[in-house]
C-alpha cells in the first residue's frame, strides 16, 4: 500500500485520475501529497507532454497503471477501478469520458458514493464549452488577466499559475473533498464541475467587492495592490534585480521610509498627487545598492521588502531552507508538500509515477486482478 497513518489525512482515501496534462494532474498530486492513494490511469504512447516523465513531479506519490480506453475492455479496467475509489478525477473536454464508456452515470452505476471531479478551463457547458483553451484564454475572460502588468505595457502574464493551479486545481480539490464529506454523510456521491473560469473569477471576490464600492479603478497598474501603488510592488538594484515593497500599513510604511533614507516624502503616502514623486525617489534609492545589500539593510526589519529571488535561489534563502518548504527527492529539488499537519504529516514518499510501472501492486491493493491482462494499444490514425 502507498501509505501509512503518518503520510497524511487522506490516508485510505483512494482517488483514480484519468491521465491529462496540467491542473487535473496537480490536483491528484496534492491529493496524494497529503495521503491518498492515487492511481494515475496512463494511456498507451502517454499525453504527450513535453517532459521526461522521470522529472514530471506533479505525478509524485502516485502509482500508475496503463489502460487503453480505446480497447474493448478498456472502459471495463477503469471502471473495476471506480467501483473501487472515492474519488475519481478527469479533465476531458465535456463529453468525451461519457463516449469513452467512463462518464459519471456509469461509474455511479457502479459507486453511488463516488466524487466524481470534472476539470476543465470553460466548465461543462455554457458557449465556449467545446473549445480548445489554455491558461491565458481562461484568465482573459475573467478580467482577471487584464488586471495584471504596467498601464502602458500590455497585460503581464503570471506563467499557468493563476488560471490552470489557483483557479483551477485548488479549486477542484477544495470541490471533491466537500463532496467527499458529504459522501460520506449520506452515501451518495456527486460530480464536480470545476471550471477554470468559475474559480479565477472567485478569486477576484475581494476586488469586485471594491470595485462597487468605488475602491478600485477597472484599469491596470492604478490601485492600491496593482503596482500602481508606489509602496507596493518591485524595483530594480544596481545589479539590474529587483526588491519587493509591500509597506502598507502606515507603521510598515514609516520604517521602510526611514531604512531608505527618505523620510521627507511621508506625506506622500496617501496624497495620490504625489505618488509619482515618491515613486521616482523609491526608484533612484533601490538603484543606487545591489539587491543583496538592500536585502542585508532591511534585513530583521517591518519594512515588508524582500528580495525577488529566482527559482533556483529560493530554495537557497534562510527562511524556506528552515521551514523545509522545498525537499529533495530522487535528485529533483522540489516543493515540499503544503499545508502542514500536526498529526498527519505529510512528505514526498515516490518520484514520478512511471507509466504502467504499478499494475501489479494496484492490481493486488485494489482487488482489480483484470488489470493484469494484456492489453494491445490501440493504434491512431497513419
Amino acid at each position: 500500500m502507498a501509505t501509512t497513518p503518518e503520510q497524511g489525512p487522506l490516508t485510505g482515501v483512494r482517488v483514480v485520475e484519468l491521465a491529462g496534462i496540467g491542473p487535473g494532474p496537480f490536483a491528484a498530486m496534492l491529493l496524494a501529497d497529503l495521503g491518498a492513494d492515487v492511481v494515475r490511469v496512463d494511456r498507451p504512447g502517454g499525453t504527450g507532454l513535453a517532459i521526461d516523465t522521470a522529472y514530471d513531479i506533479t505525478n509524485r506519490n502516485k502509482r500508475s497503471v496503463i489502460v487503453d480506453l480505446k480497447s474493448p475492455d478498456g472502459p471495463a479496467r477503469v471502471l473495476d477501478l471506480a467501483a473501487r475509489a472515492d474519488i475519481l478525477i478527469e479533465g476531458y473536454r465535456p463529453g468525451v469520458a461519457e463516449r469513452l464508456g467512463v462518464g459519471p452515470e456509469a461509474c455511479h452505476a457502479r459507486n453511488p458514493a463516488l466524487v466524481y471531479g470534472r476539470m476543465t478551463g470553460w466548465g461543462q457547458d455554457g458557449p465556449l464549452a467545446q473549445r480548445a483553451g489554455h491558461d491565458i484564454a481562461y484568465i482573459a475572460l475573467t478580467g482577471t488577466l487584464g488586471m495584471i502588468g504596467s498601464p502602458d505595457e500590455p497585460p503581464a502574464v503570471p506563467a499557468n499559475l493563476v488560471g490552470d493551479y489557483a483557479g483551477g486545481s485548488l479549486y477542484l480539490v477544495i470541490g471533491v473533498l466537500a463532496a467527499l464529506h458529504h459522501a460520506r454523510a449520506t452515501g451518495t456521491g456527486q460530480v464536480v464541475d470545476a471550471a477554470i473560469v468559475d474559480g479565477t473569477s472567485h478569486l477576484s471576490a475581494m476586488i469586485h467587492g471594491m470595485l462597487a464600492a468605488g475602491g478600485w479603478q477597472d484599469r491596470r497598474g492604478a490601485n492600491l495592490l496593482d503596482g500602481g501603488c508606489p509602496y507596493y510592488g518591485t524595483y530594480e538594484t544596481a545589479d539590474g534585480k529587483y526588491m519587493a515593497v509591500g509597506a502598507l500599513e502606515p507603521q510598515f510604511y514609516a520604517e521602510f521610509l526611514r531604512l531608505l533614507g527618505i523620510e521627507e516624502h511621508a506625506a506622500a503616502r496617501k496624497d495620490w498627487s504625489r505618488w509619482g514623486e515618491l515613486r521616482e525617489a523609491v526608484a533612484a534609492r533601490f538603484k543606487s545598492r545591489t539587491r543583496d545589500e538592500w536585502t542585508a539593510l532591511f534585513e530583521g526589519s517591518d519594512a515588508c521588502v524582500a528580495p525577488v529571488l529566482s527559482l533556483r535561489e529560493a530554495p537557497h534563502h534562510p527562511h524556506l531552507a528552515a521551514r523545509g518548504t522545498f525537499t529533495d527527492h530522487g535528485g529533483i529539488t522540489q516543493p515540499a508538500p503544503a499545508p502542514r499537519f500536526s498529526a498527519t504529516p505529510t512528505a514526498v514518499r515516490t518520484g514520478p509515477a512511471q507509466p504502467g510501472a504499478d499494475t501489479a501492486g494496484v492490481a493486488r491493493d485494489w482487488d482489480v486482478p483484470d488489470l493484469l491482462k494484456h492489453q494491445e494499444p490501440t493504434k491512431g490514425p497513419e
